[in-house]
């Protein structure tokens, strides 16, 4: 078991606000769901923040307040997942060295366009000269990111990790997603995703953080059991085969699962494999959904895993997420079931309770 002692999110939701899980639900009528972004002046010098992109804003941001919320200044080691890394840095760089005929090119976009720089951005700022991974594994980012954070802890290489996952929408990319058909005409209602039966879903961006230790703190959210991936499979009983050898290796079952969350985006080709799910291998479990809050992006699963640990720890279920009405006398064991386009698929198990023997990792 790995232990979450920390964590933060910053997404279209106000998730950085009060105690009380998602209280206030944010609607939108647009096929876009961009960040609530806080202040940045409380996270940088005002020099600085002229020349940082946007996202590397939102990975600092929110790098700091999970360590606050964890009270660690300066992280053992730092590992994040990030599926289209600053592509808006590349794009800006390449349109300047267009526009100014190859010459007297703003070096800073181009500084900022790798994919490591928002994790090199948080090593600068908090000190951190250990251990700094960046995956890019498009929607496996995430889950790539948190397989290397848990091996590190089980190593004991570290004391802690410091675990991300941060997107942004990109415009260019945006409406050329848009224009193949990826995303829904702008006026649909995020809270009525579900409803809506035209194809697309809605675009999504967020930067999540975990900060991972391998012995469980006095404010600790939630432990994670394991993280599984797979592609490509051929049909749901594949998914189910899955699903099953995956529980087994933990020693449980779906009648052992207080809640699954899945990753429905109101894309009714590729939530069908979802609703099959619901109506087979979980139909006896109490079912929830996330993404009408934060959209469709790469490392969505770090939102999912952010909720699954704020579910544990106060143990309640937010209205707003519910697919059904399952009765649940205590939550401890929670399966977050997740997939992009049906190609990466990912499991995430996560409780709030130890058990004698730890095999977090499945391979």
């Amino acid at each position: 078991m790995i232990y979450i002692n920390g964590t933060a999110a910053i997404s279209p939701q106000p998730t950085l606000n009060g105690n009380v899980l998602l209280a206030e639900i944010k609607e939108q009528q647009t096929n876009m769901l961009q960040c609530i972004e806080p202040d940045y002046g409380l996270f940088f010098r005002p020099n600085a923040l002229r020349r940082v992109s946007r996202i590397l804003k939102l990975g600092w941001a929110g790098a700091k307040l999970c360590l606050d919320d964890a009270g660690i200044n300066v992280p053992g080691s730092i590992c994040l997942g990030t599926g289209k890394g600053c592509f808006k840095s590349t794009e800006t760089f390449l349109l300047s060295v267009d526009k100014n005929k190859e010459q007297f090119v703003p070096p800073s976009p181009f500084i900022q366009s790798a994919h490591s720089s928002i994790a090199a951005q948080i090593a600068i700022q908090t000190g951190c000269q250990n251990y700094n991974m960046t995956y890019a594994h498009r929607a496996f980012s995430f889950e790539s990111a948190l397989l290397d954070a848990m091996m590190l802890l089980k190593e004991g290489k570290y004391a802690n990790v410091l675990l991300g996952g941060v997107d942004e929408i990109e415009e260019i990319q945006f409406r050329t997603f848009e224009r193949i058909g990826h995303y829904k005409k702008p006026g649909v209602s995020n809270l009525q995703l579900l409803n809506d039966n035209s194809q697309g879903t809605i675009a999504g961006e967020g930067s999540t953080f975990f900060l991972l230790e391998k012995q469980r703190s006095t404010h600790a959210y939630a432990g994670i059991r394991a993280v599984h991936t797979f592609s490509n499979p051929f049909d749901t009983n594949m998914i189910r085969l899955e699903i099953n050898s995956f529980l087994k290796k933990e020693d449980l079952t779906t009648e052992d699962i207080d809640l699954v969350l899945l990753g429905l985006n109101g894309y009714p080709k590729f939530d069908n494999v979802y609703y099959e799910l619901s109506k087979t291998i979980f139909l006896e479990n109490k079912q929830a959904y996330y993404k009408h809050l934060c959209g469709e992006y790469h490392t969505s699963s770090a939102f999912a895993l952010w909720l699954a640990t704020n579910i544990l720890r106060k143990q309640v279920v937010p209205e707003s997420i519910r697919l059904n009405g399952k009765p649940v006398s205590e939550l401890k064991n929670i399966l977050i079931y997740n997939h992009y386009r049906n190609v990466n698929h990912s499991l995430l198990l996560v409780s709030n309770s130890d058990r004698p023997e730890d095999t977090s990792v499945s391979k």
